[in-house]
C-alpha cells in the first residue's frame, strides 16, 4: 500500500535534488508515474500535492480515472498505440510520447486541438521509443497542420551511468530551442540532476517518489490490471 507520508517524503526529496542541480522546483514540473501502481498511488500523490500523473498504459489511465477523485492532471508517457488513443482522448492533459505520423494522426481526430510534446530518440537505441532527431522538425509540423499544440520535446535517457544520458539531453535542449519550443520532458528517477543541469522543464519520475516497482496485480475499479513492473 502506498502511503501519503511516504509519497510527500519523496516528493520532498526529489524537490530538493532539482534544486541541488540548479532548478527551480516551482519550474520544473513534477509528473509523479504511477503506471503498474493501484489508484491509491493517484490518491497519495494528490495528497502531496502533485496533480501531474503519468501513465504508460490506456487500460490503466482509463481504469483509475474512473474511480480516482477530481483534480488530476493526466499525462500519457508510455509508447502509444494508435488504436489506443479513442479510450484516454478525452482524459489526457499532456501527450508526451508523439513519435510518429499515424500517433499524430489518430489524437488529431479524437482529440483535436491536444496538447502534445514530439518524442525524439537521443540514445539510438531501438528499444526505445522516439522518431529519429533529423525527423522531429518534420513531426512537429505534421502535428501543427494536424491541429495539435506542439509544447516540446521529449526523451528518454539511457540506462545505467547518469552522465551517460548528458549529451541526449543536451541535444533533445538544442533541437527544442531551434523549434522554438518551451517543453523539455526529460529526466527520470536515476537521470534527473542531469537533466535539470540540461535544461529540463518537466521531470517523470516513478521509484523515486513509490519505492520499487514490483510484479503486481491492482484492483481499480474497472476489474484486475496485470502489469510487469521492476
Amino acid at each position: 500500500m502506498t502511503s501519503v507520508a511516504q509519497v510527500a517524503e519523496g516528493v520532498e526529496r526529489v524537490h530538493r535534488r532539482i534544486s541541488e542541480a540548479g532548478g527551480d522546483p516551482a519550474v520544473v514540473r513534477l509528473v509523479a508515474v504511477t503506471k503498474g501502481l493501484g489508484a491509491e498511488a493517484v490518491e497519495a500523490a494528490l495528497a502531496a500535492g502533485v496533480a501531474d500523473v503519468g501513465e504508460s498504459y490506456a487500460d490503466e489511465l482509463s481504469a483509475k480515472a474512473a474511480v480516482v477523485a477530481q483534480g488530476v492532471r493526466w499525462h500519457f508517457v508510455g509508447r502509444l498505440q494508435s488504436n489506443k488513443v479513442k479510450a484516454v482522448a478525452s482524459l489526457i492533459e499532456l501527450w508526451h510520447s508523439v513519435d510518429r505520423t499515424s500517433v499524430v494522426r489518430g489524437i488529431g481526430e479524437r482529440a483535436p486541438g491536444a496538447r502534445v510534446l514530439v518524442q525524439v530518440n537521443t540514445t539510438g537505441e531501438p528499444t526505445k521509443g522516439g522518431c529519429h532527431p533529423d525527423d522531429a522538425p518534420g513531426l512537429v509540423a505534421d502535428a501543427d497542420r494536424a491541429g495539435l499544440q506542439v509544447q516540446g520535446l521529449m526523451t528518454v535517457g539511457p540506462a545505467g551511468d547518469p552522465e551517460h544520458a548528458r549529451a541526449g539531453f543536451r541535444l533533445l535542449r538544442d533541437l527544442a530551442d531551434r523549434l522554438g519550443l518551451p517543453e523539455r520532458s526529460m529526466g527520470m528517477s536515476d537521470d534527473l540532476e542531469v537533466a535539470v543541469q540540461e535544461g529540463s522543464t518537466m521531470v517523470r519520475v516513478g521509484r523515486a517518489l513509490f519505492g520499487p516497482r514490483r510484479s503486481v496485480a491492482t484492483d481499480i475499479g474497472a476489474g484486475t490490471v496485470v502489469r510487469r513492473c521492476h
